[in-house]
């Protein structure tokens, strides 16, 4: 499925694109936006390799990474990242992960991102299950994907090697009926 667009009231998906480095470095070079992200903060170079990656990767078949562009649609401009994966390990499922430029936090960004990432999810590639994991101190992505019908399902422990430290992630999921039922 190539090209991917879904939008929110404020909100634009996009495949991401060469012009989305310069924001997406901004985001991905930044200790604060990454304090809860499963890496250091980035350099520039491997910013400009992960985003050829992706795009060579958007057009593969069959598809099993969507790494979008988040754009705020009254400005047009690119304020974060959001990622759909296939989990090659279960059937029908996926994991989400997105970042957001921190001037853009606390005012729903994240929730309207998980919402149309899970609309890819179940009414585009009709997939069974979307989880995603967050660091134990992200409170605010537990509220985010709490609000988006997410359930906490538990901790894999020492998931996470950052900073010389292992640390635990709260896995969060979605099914498909639940998505369908309208609770989200």
């Amino acid at each position: 499925m190539y090209p991917i667009t879904r939008s929110s009231r404020r909100l634009v998906l996009r495949e991401l694109s060469l012009n989305d480095v310069d924001p997406v470095y901004a985001i991905y070079s930044s200790p604060e936006a990454t304090r809860h992200l499963s890496f250091e903060p980035r350099g520039k170079a491997e910013v400009e390799d992960m985003a050829a990656r992706v795009i060579a990767s958007a057009q593969a078949t069959p598809r099993s990474e969507y790494s979008l562009a988040v754009v705020e649609m009254s400005t047009g401009e690119t304020m974060g990242v959001a990622r759909l994966a296939i989990d090659p390990h279960q059937q029908r499922a996926a994991t989400i992960g997105f970042a957001l430029r921190p001037a853009s936090w606390g005012v729903g960004y994240g929730l309207e991102t998980v919402r149309l990432l899970c609309g890819l999810a179940f009414e585009d590639l009709n997939l069974h299950r979307v989880w995603g994991a967050r660091s134990p101190e992200n409170t605010a992505s537990d509220r985010t994907m709490t609000a988006a019908g997410m359930v906490r399902e538990g901790v894999i422990r020492e998931h996470i090697q950052k900073n010389g430290a292992w640390r635990d992630s709260v896995v969060h999921a979605i099914l498909d009926r639940e998505w369908s039922s309208g609770e989200h």
